[in-house]
């Protein structure tokens, strides 16, 4: 366990590190950095600061021994190795926003979006080409899931049902 000290922040970055650490709308990784640095700075051992904020002593000490070395960068995530994602934000958002928009108002000739539809609507007008798993696993993560198919069985028990049933039918959307 080696020891490591704080060296001594600059004014700008003593409030920085200050507000970020008692911030309730940044991310959280960045709050529980920054509450590090802050609590070294106040004078607690890497220890009491591991056990604070529930971390370990190697990882206090890294922390620390980061923002040393980098400043206020050290509170930000490093990119991180791995495959780029496929499909861009922009590319993202359009999904979403195709899905919760009425393909009538787009020019569609159905009341109703499914995986089917909404892939082709995406690769034919928007140049988006995405499998239809793909798309499902977008919508979902956004908190977004399909309705089922409804079902009809025996007589009807609402005398306007074909009218009804002829403004379009009551298949597949999306609902949050």
């Amino acid at each position: 366990m080696a020891l490591v000290c704080l060296r001594d922040l600059t004014p700008a970055e003593c409030a920085a590190v200050q507000k970020l650490a008692h911030s309730r709308t940044a991310r959280a990784y960045r709050v529980q950095r920054a509450q590090i640095i802050w609590r070294a700075r106040c004078g607690e051992s890497a220890s009491a600061i591991a056990a604070r904020v529930g971390l370990d002593g190697e990882t206090v000490r890294k922390r620390i021994r980061r923002f040393n070395a980098e400043g206020l960068e050290a509170l930000k995530d490093r990119p991180r190795s791995g495959r780029r994602p496929t499909y861009s934000p922009e590319q993202t958002a359009t999904v979403i926003a195709s899905a919760l928009s009425k393909p009538q108002t787009l020019g569609l000739p159905f009341a109703a979006w499914t995986l089917d539809r909404l892939a082709a609507y995406l690769h034919e007008h928007k140049g988006i080409a995405m499998q239809r798993s793909r798309i499902d696993e977008i919508l979902l993560h956004e908190g977004l899931r399909w309705r089922k198919h409804e079902t009809w069985f025996g007589e009807r028990v609402d005398p306007a049902f074909a009218e009804k049933r002829s403004h379009g039918p009551v298949t597949a959307g999306l609902v949050r």
